[in-house]
């Protein structure tokens, strides 16, 4: 594994390179994590791809000290094509987890023609329900997440509210209570929530661009993930002409471990001569 870091104007992006294979991969990790959670999946693939994966803002060692403005998408663009003129490459394949789907979308939008293929992972930023904003991103006003900030137990109260009245699934609000435990994981939840609002995507056209460039598309989704669902994924996919969906007989959290694992399993993201939707 090698470090490496690029700079833009206020903000750095930091990376871990692992493998020497001859397809380039970009990773993008999931709300909480950072880039080390792809070292599992970078050990399974490194006679095939080299991986670069990278800690999001507010996430390991990257900075956005811009705070008072949400990341551009132009701004994306423009730091992506510098971290790939400052590593020589040209063409690259494309994985995100969870939030991580985000970053793969908004590159795929703006370099479509150099994406060789696309693996996404429970991915946001198709379609997520309330349940998965109430876990991560937050969708009311800022002035009152600012408040739950600082007065943590006034989401307490909110989660045990929905776990009592039964409206919530448990295991989200479980999952939305382990990122709210300390200050900083709460302003982790604000700050992204705040400063990533602007990556939003048309999918009908993220869809013809998959099917223009001919790009391949392979999604992984978690049997019992109850953060991303399968259903909400059919806004893409049912856009999308050829396309490779596998269910894993697995939660959220540990899904890139266990795309890792299936990786070992069959040789490859697909599997051997299977075609269509698959669950194990």
């Amino acid at each position: 594994m090698e470090n490496g870091l690029i700079r833009l104007r206020e903000a750095t992006l930091h990376f871990s390179r692992w493998g020497k294979g001859g397809k380039i991969l970009l990773a993008f990790h999931g709300f909480g994590q950072n880039r080390a959670y792809f070292a599992p999946l970078a050990e399974a693939v490194q006679e095939e791809y080299t991986v670069y994966a990278f800690d999001l803002f507010f996430h390991g060692q990257s900075t956005w000290r811009q705070r008072k403005i949400p990341l551009q998408k132009a701004f994306w663009t423009d730091l992506i094509g510098q971290f790939l003129r400052q590593e020589g490459i040209n063409a690259f394949g494309l994985i995100g987890f969870s939030m991580g789907g985000k970053f793969v979308l908004a590159t795929l939008e703006a370099m479509a023609g150099r994406v060789t293929e696309v693996i996404l992972v429970a991915p946001d930023g198709i379609k997520t329900s309330f349940w998965y904003n109430l876990a991560t991103f937050p969708g009311w006003t800022s002035g009152f997440f600012r408040y739950v900030t600082v007065k943590p137990e006034a989401f307490r109260s909110f989660a045990r509210t929905f776990r009592w009245l039964r409206i919530a699934d448990k295991g989200v609000v479980r999952f939305a209570e382990s990122q709210m435990n300390t200050r900083e994981q709460r302003l982790r939840v604000y700050r992204s929530w705040t400063m990533f609002r602007e990556l939003k995507f048309d999918l009908s056209r993220i869809a013809r661009l998959i099917n223009g460039h001919r790009i391949p598309l392979v999604m992984y989704l978690g049997q019992y993930d109850r953060i991303i669902t399968r259903r909400n994924m059919n806004r893409l996919l049912g856009r999308v002409a050829h396309h490779r969906l596998i269910v894993l007989p697995a939660g959220h959290n540990r899904l890139i471990a266990d795309v890792a694992g299936y990786y070992r399993e069959h040789a490859g993201w697909e599997g051997r001569d299977q075609t269509g939707d698959h669950r194990l």
